[in-house]
């Protein structure tokens, strides 16, 4: 089958999506969940033919890694989302006019919605799962490194809703190759929106050349501040949990800044970290500090690219600002507007924190780590948006719909 009579299948399926009752939703998903445990054999199988070929080196590769573990957590996942309400057929609006109409706002599925996503296998599960709940079909175009894992997880889907006499055609999985990307981003008439999961250089390209709605998931530059007002023990684990829990994801640490008043607790609150073997590149101040007490091979000197970069892996920069405000410039040219934060015991600080830095989600005294839908209470995500319109920050089933104007009358017409 192309890609073109796949787009017709799935617009043609979708129709009868709003006859699906928020109880057979919650019955698919809850099967769809017990179905992924019982067939981690097969998943791992798959995802191990797709790690054969990738490079351990790879920084994608812990991202496309399935182990039983994950296998659980993605499951795990879909139960949450069938436990939440449903958002569909929500009053988010009321109002009777003088002339007796009644008008009301009513929250509605989006429709069909693409997503083009890299080596995270993961997605494929997620994206329908918050998709059939919000009453969306979806079009999924992973990336060719996830190949054998993509297909594995959509043929238990499919499975799934064929148990369930739901036409399984609510799911497709496009071909890996950019040829069905350039289709799916010119797919008008078919696609109702379009939400890029990856790298900035896909994420651009989406932006650049779709000819359908997008919703960007920006990459994560992700910044933390150590404020001359910070707790020490507070900030070392902090950091290390930001930096070092998961290297690969958008929400982990990517640069440390700290006031030059703390700047002798520099050691102290890295110190962790030379265990996980994370590269450090120093501007001149913190390179003097940690010279003799970070391992050698792991400290660098930064230079200008050091900053405003997204590691996706075990590096990380260091930048010293003589004031708050330097921070805030700091931020202000490098961030990607993703998760930024302050560890801060000055509560003005904080506030002026929060007010000053544009992001989707800004922390205090917390890990970054956290901006994540499962983690917000979502169930999971579809993406983390860094754009303003119409979705910010992760975003899950609210998200996924819009909502269209009923009017009820009683044989009113207009003069």
């Amino acid at each position: 089958m192309n890609t073109i009579e796949q787009f017709h299948k799935i617009k043609e399926a979708s129709r009868k999506m709003p006859l699906l009752s928020a109880q057979k939703i919650d019955k698919i998903l809850l099967k769809l969940s017990k179905a992924i445990v019982d067939s981690s054999a097969k998943i791992l199988e798959a995802n191990q033919k797709d790690l054969d070929r990738m490079s351990t080196y790879d920084p994608k590769y812990d991202r496309l890694l399935l182990n039983r573990e994950r296998i659980i957590g993605i499951a795990g996942d879909v139960e949450n989302v069938a436990g939440l309400d449903s958002p569909l057929g929500r009053t988010l609006s009321a109002k009777r006019l003088e002339n007796g109409l009644l008008i009301e706002k009513i929250s509605v599925a989006l429709g069909i919605v693409g997503v083009i996503y890299e080596a995270r296998p993961n997605v494929s599960i997620d994206v329908f799962a918050l998709c059939l709940k919000s009453g969306n079909a979806c079009v999924l175009k992973g990336g060719s490194d996830a190949m054998f894992s993509n297909q594995a997880l959509v043929n238990i889907i499919k499975n799934t809703l064929e148990e369930e006499k739901v036409d399984p055609e609510i799911v497709q999985l496009l071909l890996p190759e950019r040829e069905a990307a350039v289709e799916l981003m010119n797919a008008q008439g078919f696609v109702d929106v379009l939400i890029p999961r990856g790298s900035q250089n896909l994420i651009n390209s989406v932006r650049e050349n779709s000819k359908i709605p997008v919703i960007e998931t920006g990459a994560g530059i992700v910044h933390t501040y150590f404020d001359k007002d910070g707790e020490l023990e507070k900030g070392k684990n902090i950091i290390y949990n930001a930096k070092t829990r998961r290297v690969s994801v958008c929400n982990a640490l990517d640069c440390l800044i700290i006031h030059s008043d703390r700047i002798n607790d520099l050691p102290e609150l890295v110190n962790q970290l030379k265990d996980k073997n994370v590269e450090i590149y120093a501007d001149q101040e913190s390179f003097d500090i940690l010279k003799g007490s970070y391992k050698d091979q792991l400290l660098h000197q930064a230079g200008e690219d050091s900053y405003g970069t997204e590691y996706l892996s075990h590096k990380m920069s260091i930048k010293t600002v003589k004031d708050f405000e330097s921070a805030l410039n700091h931020i202000y040219k490098y961030s990607s507007k993703h998760s930024e934060a302050i560890i801060s015991e000055n509560k003005e600080t904080i506030k002026a924190f929060y007010s000053m830095v544009d992001a989707a989600a800004i922390y205090s005294n917390t890990s970054t780590a956290f901006t994540d839908g499962a983690q917000f209470g979502l169930g999971a995500e579809i993406g983390i948006s860094t754009q303003k319109l119409h979705a910010r920050g992760p975003m899950a089933l609210e998200e996924l719909c819009s909502y269209k104007w009923i009017i009820t009358g009683n044989g009113q017409t207009r003069t």
